[in-house]
């Protein structure tokens, strides 16, 4: 039943104007999370993914405040979370696993080091995210402090 209604709507009710306002909507979510995904990046301590790089959140601040902060900072973790994985599903434009990546870097849970370093460390996203950072002549980033080979 749903798909006869899928396919009465694309062949009889389907306008141009739906047409590109649908490719209008492609591209600018393509083209938005592009940019939120990548001045996050950019602007990320190079650091940030070292065990003994600080952790808390806003640590001066009155306690009321840095909880409201927390649970505002969760809660856009988790909605980033969500869009991510819908981004990541074939054929949805966006950058799916660098917006995981950053919904997991907002989150607060145990594991979330590992988790974080393994998503980073696989080396397309590295290599992508540390090209991005050198653009704008930010140093690339260090998941760990073992020497490595030249």
């Amino acid at each position: 039943m749903h798909a006869e209604r899928l396919l009465a709507w694309l062949v009889e009710d389907l306008t141009w104007g739906g047409v590109l306002f649908t490719l209008f909507l492609f591209v600018a979510t393509f083209a938005s999370s592009l940019l939120v995904v990548g001045l996050l990046l950019v602007t990320l301590p190079p650091t940030y993914f070292l065990d003994d790089h600080p952790r808390d959140f806003w640590p001066n601040r009155h306690p009321a405040l840095r909880l409201a902060g927390q649970i505002a900072k969760n809660l856009v973790g988790f909605v980033l979370l969500v869009v991510g994985i819908i981004l990541a599903l074939p054929g949805v434009p966006g950058q799916g696993i660098l917006t995981v990546l950053i919904g997991v870097m907002l989150l607060e849970f145990p594991g979330k080091r590992r988790l974080e370093r393994a998503i980073v460390g696989r080396p397309h996203i590295l290599t992508t995210i540390n090209r991005l950072r050198q653009r704008f002549r930010k140093p690339p980033l260090i998941l760990d402090r073992s020497p490595h080979p030249a």
